[in-house]
């Protein structure tokens, strides 16, 4: 029995000298630096069989490169070690004392964490200014700049920001270029024109001659007055810079160097729209368009359909103009319309039509009277508002039942009977009869008991489809679950339609989730932000993280436009939209 005990002390021992030789830690390049630099981190442990890395947070940090895996065994003079490693490249976000927490490890059915790291970022680190350097030769010669065509404009108008690189070829040439942080338009509605390539062009920077290419095409709408800012973008470009010597074949001798440049903030203030004589059914839309409802026919057989189309052409916001309805008179049914957007987009602004297709049908014969229509909206052109109004549509229905018909279509009532010549055509004085065959009485056969049983069958079934209903009656939550998410499906349709063409699927998607807060928060298209959605959905008291989905949702709408998205991922984006929408309706 001693024995047995000295072996199982002799076994915790040794698990705790093996777990004490089992070291994971984190190092840095350096701890202190300016927020302009970059440091390498690394998380090394020292034994085989360690697995489910994770890193630790980098909050305060841009990851730039990683994580890289390495791994070296090494054995000397008969001592053998190994080490695995985990580096990561990363970069301070602003200024300021920051911990990196711990990173954590699995090894041997235990978790293990590392050491954190205290850094220090001071202010950006200047480049020295000497002349042979290629760091600074690079950062003279090489410009991230960002064009706006127009800094102060209306709520809804339409601008532009082109960003270009200039490179004096004479001094330095580019390599190689990597985004590391893309722009964000806080309060703007935004699309990208794509860029398919790179295409150098001549001209002058600051007076001097250069060379630049547009990497980057952005059109902004404003969707609230003030000041709103553009944050920048940044990309990580490796230069090469001649060193004056040339090689055996007579190509220039280039030391290449990574620089980081940015375009820096951009504020542009916007203007609200005037208040003087602004219209009552003014919905958002600014720009210069025309407006008009036509039908396809104007001259119908009753229950023959025509289609009356409500359309707005022109160059301005039209991504985000909301069309006026057509009021019906009675007899005339009016189904939901069929929308349809044909816009392009340029750097002048949105280009093109949008129209509401809608399908009438008369139920009986008359003439029917569809009222003129209005459609208001702020020129750019006169700075003034106008409204367009349509002519009144008559729908004449020459053919048909009148409306009493109608009424009485389906009651029975006398009619004198017409006597006609024509309908005694011929008397046949010739037979050929043949007699009945004998079939089975009805009475007392199988069809008749089955028949009579069948009802008495039925009352069981009706009681349990009526518990049924009482029971889905009752179910609040589940009624209002399956409210919301009929809601979801509502507006998310086209989407669905389009899960198969990413531009179009996010710009429908963008759009739904737009239409839902305009219904059920009755705000107007100019009044559509992030900032302005999370204080409307707040004071409805929704809670913070399905605010915080929304608006995530939004964003990658925003981006996923313009980045490699799998249809798996656009059904998943989908997906989470569906939800969100159904939690929102659910707290509203």
């Amino acid at each position: 029995m001693m024995m047995k005990n000295v072996v199982v002390i002799l076994l915790i021992i040794s698990q705790q000298l093996l777990a004490q030789d089992v070291s994971f830690k984190t190092t840095v390049s350096k701890n202190r630096l300016g927020v302009n630099e970059r440091l390498r981190i690394t998380f090394s442990i020292n034994k085989q069989g360690a697995d489910d890395f994770t890193p630790p947070d980098f909050k305060n940090f841009k990851v730039l490169a990683g994580p890289m895996q390495s791994s070296n065994f090494s054995n000397f003079n008969g001592k053998m070690s190994f080490e695995q490693s985990y580096i990561y490249t990363i970069q301070p976000k602003r200024k300021g004392v920051f911990t990196i927490p711990s990173a954590s490890i699995k090894y041997d059915g235990k978790v293990l964490k590392t050491n954190t790291v205290k850094i220090t970022v001071t202010n950006a680190v200047a480049i020295p200014k000497d002349p042979n350097n290629p760091k600074f030769i690079a950062s003279q010669n090489i410009h991230l700049v960002a064009e706006i065509s127009n800094t102060n404009p209306y709520v809804g108008e339409s601008i532009s920001v082109v960003y270009k690189i200039y490179v004096d070829v004479t001094k330095v040439s580019v390599r190689n270029t990597r985004e590391v942080e893309s722009p964000s338009f806080n309060g703007f509605w935004n699309q990208n024109i794509e860029v398919n390539r790179w295409e150098p062009k001549e001209g002058s920077f600051q007076g001097k001659p250069h060379r630049y290419a547009i990497i980057k095409k952005t059109v902004l709408i404003p969707q609230k007055a003030g000041k709103l800012s553009i944050d920048p973008m940044e990309i990580e470009i490796t230069a090469g810079v001649p060193i004056g010597r040339r090689d055996l074949f007579g190509n220039m001798i280039s030391n290449n160097t990574t620089l980081t440049l940015s375009t820096g903030k951009r504020i542009v203030e916007v203007k609200p729209l005037p208040l003087a004589n602004k219209p009552v059914d003014f919905s958002g839309a600014v720009g210069d368009f025309n407006f008009k409802v036509t039908p396809n026919k104007t001259t119908l057989k009753a229950n023959e359909s025509a289609q009356i189309k409500v359309e707005v052409s022109g160059k301005g916001n039209l991504k985000l103009v909301s069309l006026p309805d057509i009021e019906t008179p009675n007899g005339l049914e009016k189904y939901a319309p069929e929308h349809k957007e044909n816009i392009t987009t340029t750097l002048g602004g949105l280009v093109g039509n949008i129209y509401d297709q809608y399908t009438v049908v008369p139920q009986f014969r008359g003439k029917f009277k569809i009222p003129p229509v209005s459609f208001s909206y702020f020129s750019l052109k006169d700075k003034t508002y106008k409204t367009v109004t349509s002519e009144a549509i008559i729908i004449n229905v020459p053919q048909g039942k009148t409306p009493t018909e109608v009424d009485i279509a389906t009651s029975v009532f006398k009619r004198d009977v017409i006597s006609n010549a024509k309908d005694i055509r011929y008397i046949s004085t010739k037979a050929s009869l043949q007699p009945i065959e004998e079939k089975e009485d009805f009475l007392g056969s199988t069809l008749f008991y089955t028949l009579l049983v069948l009802p008495l069958l039925s009352i069981p079934l009706g009681i349990f489809i009526g518990m049924k209903k009482r029971e889905r009656d009752s179910d609040i939550i589940g009624n209002k679950r399956r409210k919301a998410d009929k809601l979801a499906k509502k507006y998310l349709s086209a989407a669905k339609k389009q899960l198969k063409n990413k531009e179009q699927f996010y710009i429908a998607l963008e759009k739904a989730l737009h239409n839902y807060l305009k219904a059920k928060l009755q705000v107007e298209t100019t009044d559509i932000s992030k900032e302005k959605i999370s204080e409307l959905l707040q004071k409805r008291k929704v809670d913070t993280d399905t605010i915080d989905d929304f608006i995530k949702v939004l964003s990658d709408c925003d981006y996923a436009r313009y980045t490699p998205t799998t249809n798996v991922m656009m059904r998943q984006e989908y997906d989470k939209a569906r939800t969100i929408i159904a939690k929102i309706d659910k707290q509203l």
